[in-house]
């Protein structure tokens, strides 16, 4: 068995991405945590320019990104799948990871940094997936996936660390409970409250 590292850190969300998808792979792995304020030489070294994290490391070789990392963790431990089988919804649910930033990521950063009409643009994101999750049980489709771990480190952090209510989107508060039943994502829920 290969040796595998995280560099991580408990309040990136992006982190959380990668944790999740180890979790539910049940890939053991050690945790080397990085101050975001203070950044070692040494990271910025295995993520260039800044040296963001997560960056997975495994016997000496590096990868950083989340989607990225968890896409590689996806093939290199296969079960249980995290992408659907069929072609078309594994490309659907690439194509969720893929627009995540314009969809929830970019609205999320501007409404915590209280950006003007931050709130009307989260509110959208939010009725965009609420609509996704008003068909069908998982982002991914009818099974727990990638897509769904792209999204709930964030949800999880508006909810738990920016007192931002979900009630107003009943679709999205049943996917989290459906979620929260997940030992990876019961794990990042505890994350998210010793943070708050």
């Amino acid at each position: 068995m290969t040796a595998i590292t995280l560099y991580d850190a408990p309040r990136c969300p992006f982190c959380a991405r990668t944790r999740i998808v180890l979790a539910e792979k049940g890939v053991p792995y050690d945790t080397v945590t990085i101050d975001l304020a203070d950044r070692p030489a040494w990271l910025v070294e295995h993520n260039p320019p800044d040296g963001r994290v997560p960056v997975l490391e495994e016997d000496g070789w590096t990868l950083p990104e989340s989607s990225v990392i968890d896409e590689y963790l996806e093939e290199r431990y296969p079960d249980p799948p995290l992408l659907p089988e069929d072609p078309g919804e594994r490309a659907a649910a690439r194509l969720l990871v893929f627009r995540f930033d314009e969809t929830l990521g970019d609205p999320y950063y501007a409404y915590r940094r209280e950006g003007a009409g931050a709130a009307e643009w989260l509110a959208l994101g939010l009725g965009q997936l609420e609509a996704m999750l008003g068909a069908t049980p998982f982002l991914t489709g009818a099974r727990f996936g990638l897509a769904d771990v792209s999204y709930i480190p964030w949800l999880l952090r508006l909810r738990g660390l920016l007192g931002v209510s979900l009630d107003s989107c009943p679709a999205i508060s049943g996917w989290l409970e459906r979620c929260a039943d997940r030992p990876s994502i019961a794990a990042e829920i505890e994350t998210v409250s010793a943070l708050a």
